[in-house]
């Protein structure tokens, strides 16, 4: 049987500002079984695929890629905010509600044709994702695809990988923001 996750996800009302509907995915990662559901069900759609190494976007995609990463017994590779790495970077900012971000991951993170998933807890806009996707394909990344905890398509993130031609899978959505 199938564990659906989404029951393992809090949704905090008017966090961090009025409006918003944050869901809090630190719940299922708190939950043995519904974080180990969550990992394996990460992993199905991309079973058989010779995935080289799991790019996790910060914060959150850091604990997922993490265990992706090893259980699939590849490398792992941080795709961090501006100034958070100790070597060589290469940049790519992004647009925010309210202005610009930048992310940044070490210039000798991949090897030029390493086949690499995505993951991160959450695709909202997109804007995050698609930054990392740009930086590993800089550095000659072949993308497998992007796996995420929560979609939601509202916000129209997934469309934008998808049209970049980009493989998504979400474990679960949320209407609305």
């Amino acid at each position: 049987m199938t564990v659906d996750v989404k029951e393992y996800i809090r949704t905090i009302a008017d966090f961090p500002k009025e409006g918003i509907m944050f869901r809090d995915v630190t719940t299922l990662f708190g939950d043995p079984r519904g974080f180990r559901a969550a990992i394996d069900q990460m992993l199905h759609p991309w079973a058989g695929q010779s995935i080289e190494k799991v790019a996790g976007l910060e914060a959150r995609g850091f604990i997922l890629g993490g265990a992706v990463a090893h259980q699939l017994s590849i490398g792992f590779v941080p795709v961090r905010k501006k100034g958070k790495l100790p070597h060589r970077t290469i940049s790519e900012s992004y647009a925010l509600e309210y202005g610009e971000a930048v992310m940044e991951i070490h210039e000798d993170a991949v090897q030029p044709g390493e086949k690499v998933l995505v993951v991160d807890d959450l695709i909202a806009t997109g804007g995050t994702a698609i930054a990392g996707v740009k930086l590993l394909e800089r550095l000659g990344a072949q993308i497998a695809g992007c796996a995420f905890l929560v979609d939601l398509p509202d916000l129209g993130g997934t469309a934008k990988l998808r049209a970049m031609g980009i493989a998504v899978n979400s474990l679960c959505a949320f209407e609305g923001d």
